[in-house]
């Protein structure tokens, strides 16, 4: 399996994030893989934002209650095969990298995860 981000890099604050994760050698409607989001603000540790399932459940981290409550979506689309995150009222310290990664296990340890993207830069600047 391999996961490649790709997102717009440059956005202003209030806008809407959108990222994607596209699943290449391999497929998410064969794959019972749950799909994570995490980002690293600069200076700062990895940060899980959640995961989704090949159901459509979704998996919150519950650290992120205040700071983004409300504020991000993920999704999935099994014909892109592509799982994505979508970030609304983006703010200057929302500026990371934005990765996605897979296993076949539940966790929000990133040191579980068998799979990686090489995460995509995003800053929040006007």
């Amino acid at each position: 399996v391999q996961l490649q981000e790709s997102g717009p890099g440059l956005v202003k604050p209030s806008q809407t994030l959108s990222l994607t994760c596209t699943v290449s050698r391999g497929s998410i409607t064969s794959l019972n893989y749950y799909w994570n989001w995490i980002r690293q603000p600069p200076g700062k540790e990895l940060e899980w934002m959640g995961a989704i399932d090949n159901s459509g459940s979704i998996y919150y981290s519950t650290s992120y209650a205040d700071s983004v409550k409300g504020r991000f979506v993920m999704t999935r689309d099994y014909v892109k095969s592509a799982v994505y995150l979508q970030m609304s009222n983006l703010k200057a310290e929302d500026t990371a990298v934005y990765s996605c990664a897979a296993d076949l296990k539940f966790s929000n340890d990133s040191s579980a995860w068998r799979y990686w993207g090489q995460g995509t830069q995003v800053t929040v600047s006007s």
